[in-house]
């Protein structure tokens, strides 16, 4: 009696996909291996000082100074689009900062920090 139900039991637990030992070192080596790379790319972004732009300017990155403004990177990134710009975003530690583009032509400014990046779209 005890080997007929223990071979329905077998079979049930080898149809719900159990992994073989080296299957799951296999997968723990992987995640470890990309935890690591996170990591290491998180460590690198918070020592990073430039700031970075994403959007139409001639110059990517740009050096952070002491006061820099972020009239003062756009204008260093040199904007090359034809039109204004309609969103400016400022991304710092994980934090999106919206910043109106008019306000920004109106002479309101918004200091930087070292290692944000800035997306603009025209």
């Amino acid at each position: 009696m005890k080997t007929w139900m223990a071979f329905p039991m077998a079979m049930a637990v080898a149809l719900a996909g159990c992994a073989t030992k080296p299957d799951a070192d296999a997968r723990a080596r992987q995640a470890f291996a990309a935890g690591q790379q996170q990591a290491f790319t998180q460590i690198t972004e918070a020592r990073r000082t430039s700031i970075l732009f994403i959007g139409p300017v001639r110059q990517r990155e740009i050096p952070w100074s002491d006061g820099l403004t972020l009239a003062q990177a756009v204008a260093a990134a040199g904007y090359t689009d034809t039109r204004d710009p309609r969103n400016i975003f400022v991304d710092r530690q994980r934090v999106r900062i919206p910043f109106d583009p008019q306000a920004l032509l109106q002479g309101k400014d918004l200091p930087l920090e070292p290692g944000d990046t800035i997306e603009i779209y025209p």
